[in-house]
């Protein structure tokens, strides 16, 4: 939870053939489903490694569960909107941040297969929110520094 130090940390990249790996995987998605989030990146649960998952239609319809290993985005949209976005890490604080309309990102599979594809809408900006946790951002660090001030004096508990 936020302002634990590791959210703020750059996380090292996941070596594939790590045993470890599929339990961390299988962890992620069982939080993510209990704590009712659409995305969980590695460092919210305390893993310093450049994995997360996210499943932007569950709560809709059936579950679409997807992993992304050393993610890289290729490339985003100059096209951007804004939108208020929820983090698990800094519960019941809805923060507005403007992200671009597409991203074209680089990953690993569980199977270790190297994928590139495009995401549009709410499936780009859960990427590109997880993928800012693995380079130790959260949604307050999208704010000038005043929005910000006050968005942590409200937070604190």
């Amino acid at each position: 939870m936020w302002p634990d130090p590791v959210l703020t940390q750059v996380c090292a990249p996941v070596d594939l053939a790590d045993p470890s790996l599929p339990a961390l995987i299988e962890d992620l998605l069982d939080t993510m489903y209990h704590a009712k989030g659409r995305g969980l990146a590695a460092p919210q649960i305390g893993v310093l490694q450049r994995v997360f998952v996210v499943d932007v239609t569950w709560k809709e319809g059936p579950p679409d569960p997807r992993v992304f290993i050393n993610p890289e985005v290729v490339s985003t949209s100059d096209a951007a909107s804004e939108m208020s976005e929820q983090c698990l890490s800094i519960p019941d604080l809805p923060v507005s941040v403007t992200r671009p309309d597409h991203i074209q990102l680089r990953w690993s599979t569980r199977a270790g297969d190297r994928r590139e594809a495009g995401f549009d809408g709410i499936l780009a900006r859960c990427i590109l929110h997880e993928f800012d946790h693995l380079n130790g951002k959260v949604i307050l660090d999208h704010q000038p520094a005043p929005t910000r001030a006050d968005l942590e004096a409200r937070y604190a508990p």
